[in-house]
């Protein structure tokens, strides 16, 4: 038996404890109570495992095993995005069906965060005494930019080598930079145009969008033809207010826009197609005219790529507009070799052209680890004794706590090729397989940090 089937004896365990950690609706984007709730319920168990644990702030902490001066580490989070609709199974219950597990956060990424300590708990009960204390990070902010690490990172010790399993395997040794803008005017400047609403995260595309226009009937008849001819689902319903038009898309995550339909950009479109922009307002102007269907900044003038991380992209995540809000956020992921400060001035450009703001809301820079950083032959290493292959080492549009490490540190699983892990959308699951595989690969790369 090789060592890391030694995991496998605490499969039950590990499908309760995920069982009760995704029916914490810990969406760090509504809720930081529940965010907490989760934080607290893998400390507790961490602290009944007979671990040393220390949580900082409201937002992070880990779990310690063993002594010595330096500190190796995996990262992973407990917080989640927004359910969504369109789910075949309750998104907050842990559900196996058909040779699969889902439920939010399953695969992104309490499924590896409950992993991950079960490994740290295997290798205590192996009698094996690290070399380098072990830690098991946990964050509860990772869906709104990581500021729980920042909070960690301020009190603990950065470690001196470490992964996150909150992306694919093989090995990721460079990510895209990321931007998230808020664009807006003092108030909505349109006219037929009411309301419109789209999108929770802004590091996903969209798969609603819900607009309120006061238009005749004629144009009513002409909007239907429109909607007709056009990719997604809309839906136009009567009120006292005036037309309600729901429109339906397919969610995917910011960094692959290209896998989703975003019904905000796909609705604007269709109303600046039958009444004009200017009926409308500034911002669903400026948001057809530079950004529209587009994913890579061609009409903000901010295409650009490179050979080691690939094109940058842009997304369209969220759209607030009312009396008193008119807002638009958008996502844009950028090559290492970019310079966000040209980025960022284009793109104000543009909207101050068009008299909107633009503000930075949040911004973290490129990562790219060197391919003989020690930590990747150790994680190298791991994945071939489970698979029998090396690893590829990858570049990757997402962003992950590993720019949080450094350049000691990389994500490493837990998806593999050709499982689709829908994360960010409904009906996020993992091939049950694979869910033990990666719990193999995960237990091998704690046990060779830990010598």
């Amino acid at each position: 038996m090789n060592f890391s089937d030694s995991i496998m004896d605490y499969r039950e365990d590990i499908l309760h404890a995920l069982s009760e950690l995704i029916a914490i609706k810990s969406v760090s984007c509504e809720n930081e109570s529940e965010t907490e709730r989760a934080l607290d319920y893998v400390l507790n168990k961490a602290r009944d495992m007979g671990f040393a644990v220390k949580k900082t702030g409201r937002v992070a902490g880990h779990a310690e095993y063993g002594s010595g001066e330096e500190t190796a580490a995996v990262l992973a989070h407990v917080d989640v995005v927004p359910a969504g609709d369109g789910w075949s199974t309750d998104p907050f219950t842990l559900t196996e069906k058909n040779g699969r597990l889902y439920g939010r956060g399953v695969v992104d990424d309490k499924g590896p965060a409950i992993i991950a300590l079960y490994c740290l708990k295997a290798l205590k009960d192996s009698g094996i005494v690290p070399k380098r204390r072990i830690r098991v990070i946990f964050g509860a902010a990772e869906e709104t930019g990581m500021n729980d690490m920042e909070t960690y990172f301020s009190k603990e010790e950065s470690p001196a080598m470490a992964f996150t399993p909150d992306s694919d395997y093989g090995i990721c040794i460079c990510e895209k930079g990321i931007m998230q803008l808020e664009i807006s005017s003092a108030r909505h400047d349109g006219t037929i145009l009411t309301e419109f609403q789209s999108g929770g995260a802004v590091n996903a595309v969209p798969a609603k969008a819900y607009a309120l226009v006061d238009c005749t009937e004629s144009e009513d008849n002409r909007l239907r033809r429109f909607a007709d001819a056009k990719p997604g689902e809309y839906d136009f319903i009567y009120t006292m207010d005036g037309l309600v038009i729901f429109a339906k898309g397919k969610a995917a995550h910011a960094s692959v826009p290209e896998q989703g339909l975003n019904s905000a950009a796909h609705l604007i479109r269709i109303l600046a197609d039958n009444f004009g922009e200017s009926v409308l307002g500034s911002l669903c102007g400026f948001i057809d005219n530079a950004i529209g269907m587009e994913k890579n900044g061609e009409s903000l003038g901010i295409v650009c790529s490179d050979e080691k991380s690939g094109a940058l992209t842009v997304n369209l995540g969220r759209v607030d507009i009312g009396e008193n809000i008119s807002r638009a956020l958008i996502d844009i992921r950028y090559p290492v070799s970019a310079d966000s400060d040209v980025i960022f001035e284009e793109i104000k450009k543009r909207a101050e052209a068009e008299g909107l703001q633009v503000k930075l809301i949040n911004h973290e820079p490129p990562l790219s680890v060197e391919s003989d950083c020690p930590i990747i032959s150790i994680l190298s290493d791991a994945y071939e004794s489970v698979m029998g292959i090396k690893p590829e080492l990858y570049s990757t549009g997402g962003g992950t706590y590993a720019r949080t490490l450094s350049n000691r540190g990389v994500a490493f699983g837990p998806a593999f090729s050709g499982d689709e892990t829908h994360i960010h959308d409904a009906d996020e699951g993992i091939n049950t397989e694979n869910f033990w595989k990666h719990a193999q690969i995960c237990f091998e790369a704690i046990k060779n940090m830990s010598e």
